[in-house]
C-alpha cells in the first residue's frame, strides 16, 4: 500500500485515479511515498525515508528543492499544460481590463448606487471618463511560446490581434502548432519595439529574476501594457512603478501582487487567479495522479523537473531504478552490477547526455538478485535505489 500526502486541500474526483486498494491518500499521511503539492513551500520541509516522488499540481516548482530532492532520491514532477486554458482566459480579460477601464468604471458605478433614479443620468455623463482603445489590430508580444504562451498567441491571433511570439526554445513542432499569424521575433528587441502589449509566459529562476526592468523596459514602446500571468519575481517591482509613473507602462496586471505593486496606480492587482477554475484543478490533480502512480508502479519518469523523461515497458518481472549523479557514467556499472549477482537486463536508460544534475537508470530484470538493492546503494554517486516487484 503507497501512501499520498496531500498538501494545500487538494480535493477532486480525479484523485479516484489514486486506487484505494493501492493507495492510501490523505493530508495526514506519515512518511509518505509521495506528496502531491499546489503552493506550499517545501524548501525548509524534512523528508522522510520512504518519500520517493513530489508531484506539484501546477507549472511552477520554485516551491520545491528540486536540487535536493535529486540529492536524496526524490523525483519532481509538475503538470505542465494542465491548467493552461485558465490562465490563458485570465491573459485576455486582463488585457481587456488594461486597456478598457472596466474596474474604475464600474467602482464609480458602485459609488453613485445610492443616487436612485440619478443613476442612469449620472452614468451617460461619465461613461466617456471610463472608455478605452480596443485590442483588434493592436500588436501582443508574448514571451515564452509554451504550453500557455502558445495558447495565449493563437487566441489573440483569432481576436484580431498582430501576434510576435519570441522564445529561444522554441522546437520546430511547437512552432508548428502555432496560428499563421503569429510571427516569430528572432529576437526580444522586435517584441520591445512594436508591442502594445507585452504577456510575460516564461518560468521563474535565477536567470530570468527581474527580467523586466528599468533597462528593458525603456526600449518598449511608450504606453505599453504589460500582463504577468507567470510569476510576481520576473517583473522589478521598483522598475515597474517608475515606468507607471512616468506614463512609459499604460498599466500592469499581475497576477501574483506583493506589498508594492497591490496597491500602487496603474497596477491591476489580480489575487492568483489564472488557474483557479474547477476545470484546471482537476486536470493538475488528473495529471499529477498519473505520474505519480507511473513512477510508483512501474518507475517510468514523465513531466520530471530534476530528472531526464524515462520510459520501459514492463517485461513481467521485477525492475531496477536507479537516481545517480550526472556524467559519472554509472550506467555501464550499474549493469556490470546487475549481470554479476546473476541478473540480465531486459532494458535500459542512460540519460547521460541530459543537462540535468542527476540521471536515472531503469531496467528490468529477469530476476532479483539477493543483495542487489544493498549493492547498488554502496556506488558512489548513486542517491537512489528502488526494486520494484
Amino acid at each position: 500500500m503507497y501512501k499520498v500526502k496531500l498538501l494545500n486541500n487538494i480535493v477532486s474526483n480525479e484523485l479516484n485515479r489514486l486506487k484505494a486498494d493501492k493507495y492510501e491518500v490523505s493530508a495526514g499521511a506519515e512518511n509518505p511515498d509521495a506528496i502531491m503539492v499546489r503552493s506550499a513551500k517545501l524548501h525548509d520541509e524534512v523528508f522522510g525515508d520512504a518519500l520517493k516522488c513530489i508531484a506539484r499540481a501546477g507549472a511552477g516548482v520554485n516551491n520545491i528543492p528540486l536540487e535536493r530532492c535529486a540529492e536524496e532520491g526524490i523525483v519532481v514532477f509538475s503538470t505542465p499544460g494542465a491548467n493552461a486554458q485558465g490562465v490563458v482566459e485570465l491573459a485576455i480579460c486582463a488585457m481587456l481590463l488594461s486597456t478598457r477601464n472596466i474596474i474604475d468604471g464600474v467602482q464609480w458605478v458602485k459609488s453613485v448606487a445610492d443616487k436612485g433614479d440619478e443613476v442612469a443620468g449620472l452614468v451617460e455623463k461619465q461613461k466617456a471618463k471610463y472608455g478605452g482603445p480596443e485590442i483588434l489590430g493592436k500588436t501582443l508580444g508574448v514571451i515564452g511560446l509554451g504550453a500557455i504562451g502558445a495558447k495565449i498567441a493563437c487566441s489573440a491571433d483569432a481576436l484580431g490581434m498582430k501576434v510576435i511570439g519570441y522564445d529561444p526554445y522554441l522546437s520546430k513542432e511547437a512552432a508548428a502548432r502555432l496560428a499563421p499569424g503569429v510571427v516569430i521575433a528572432a529576437d526580444l528587441e522586435a517584441i520591445y519595439k512594436q508591442a502594445d502589449f507585452i504577456s510575460l509566459n516564461l518560468p521563474y529562476m535565477e536567470a530570468t529574476k527581474h527580467f523586466i526592468n528599468k533597462d528593458t523596459i525603456s526600449k518598449m514602446k511608450q504606453g505599453v501594457r504589460i500582463i504577468n500571468m507567470a510569476r510576481a519575481e520576473l517583473v522589478c517591482d521598483d522598475g515597474i512603478l517608475e515606468a507607471l509613473e512616468s506614463g512609459h507602462v499604460a498599466c500592469y496586471v499581475t497576477d501574483f501582487p506583493n506589498g508594492k505593486t497591490a496597491g500602487a496606480p496603474g497596477v491591476i492587482p489580480i489575487p492568483h487567479l489564472g488557474a483557479s477554475t474547477p476545470e484546471s484543478e482537476d486536470n493538475c490533480v488528473a495529471m499529477a495522479s498519473d505520474e505519480i502512480i507511473e513512477y510508483l508502479e512501474n518507475g517510468n519518469i514523465v513531466n520530471s523537473v530534476n530528472l531526464p523523461a524515462a520510459f520501459l515497458a514492463r517485461s513481467g518481472g521485477p525492475r531496477l531504478c536507479v537516481i545517480y549523479k550526472n556524467g559519472t557514467g554509472l550506467a555501464e556499472k550499474l549493469s556490470g552490477v546487475v549481470q554479476k549477482l546473476g541478473a540480465s537486463i531486459a532494458g535500459s536508460l542512460n540519460a547521460d547526455g541530459v543537462k540535468l544534475s542527476h540521471s536515472y537508470f531503469i531496467a528490468d530484470l529477469d530476476a532479483e538478485p539477493e543483495g542487489l538493492e544493498a549493492a547498488v546503494r554502496e556506488i558512489d554517486g548513486v542517491t537512489g535505489v528502488r526494486v520494484i516487484p
